[in-house]
């Protein structure tokens, strides 16, 4: 049964078993190459991994000698987190609990929130203009003051070019929150089935000035479309957009 306040929990309960088959988890070696090099910590260090689905990267991190705490939203993929642990050997913290809620105290030397780790990804549309918000407020909360973020979100430029007026008349796509509504297909054990879900992008302006606004100081803004990570500028039709930010 779809989850009365948040759709996506029902997708990637369902979809859990599936996650690692997507194109997207194919670049992880190197992805985790680029977050040791940005987070620049010790071993022994506490990585908070906000949104850690099946744990790709949070095993990862863990067989590299970090103490990681994964939080997701889905007891299905929390499942599949611990399978992957156990599996490599390891050993991760996870904690099942919405995002904007999640209250871990500020221990954490880093933290990670990416591909959508329940950024941008709504409940309803009248969470467009807080949701993040409340996210991004409980990261800092749960991060050592000096202690580094780095974020990926749906980039709203994208977006915006690729909308219809059609869409917009159809309330399919709101130019005003940048909030997109649409039916997505889930492959569950049960068989093929769709969900609707609403999905937020960011102009790389906007999630500056979030990131400012909840205690961050932004160092760099990238293209950040997963699989494929650089520190080159924000292309117009790349799929994600990634920040470094650190606590003030």
């Amino acid at each position: 049964m779809p989850d009365p306040e948040n759709p996506w929990k029902t997708f990637f309960d369902q979809h859990a078993p599936f996650y690692m088959q997507e194109i997207f988890t194919k670049n992880t070696e190197a992805e985790i190459q680029f977050l040791v090099e940005e987070l620049a910590l010790p071993q022994g260090s506490h990585i908070l991994d906000v949104g850690c689905g099946t744990g790709r990267h949070a095993v990862k991190l863990a067989q590299l000698g970090y103490r990681v705490t994964g939080v997701d939203i889905s007891s299905g993929m929390l499942a599949e987190a611990r399978k992957a642990a156990e599996h490599a050997g390891v050993e991760i913290e996870s904690i099942q609990s919405d995002a904007k809620n999640m209250r871990l105290g500020s221990s954490a030397d880093g933290a990670v929130c990416l591909c959508e780790g329940s950024f941008g990804l709504l409940g309803s549309p009248d969470e467009a203009l807080t949701h993040e918000r409340q996210i991004l407020a409980s990261i800092h909360d749960s991060l050592k003051p000096g202690s580094k973020l780095i974020l990926t979100a749906l980039n709203g430029l994208r977006k915006i070019r690729q909308a219809t007026p059609e869409q917009v008349k159809s309330g399919e796509f709101d130019p005003l929150t940048l909030v997109e509504t649409f039916e997505m297909e889930i492959e569950a054990i049960e068989g093929r089935t769709s969900l609707q879900v609403y999905e937020r992008g960011f102009t790389p302006a906007e999630l500056r000035l979030l990131l400012e606004v909840t205690g961050f100081d932004v160092h760099a803004m990238y293209g950040g479309t997963a699989g494929a990570w650089n520190r080159e500028m924000v292309s117009l039709d790349e799929m994600e957009i990634m920040a470094i930010a650190v606590r003030k």
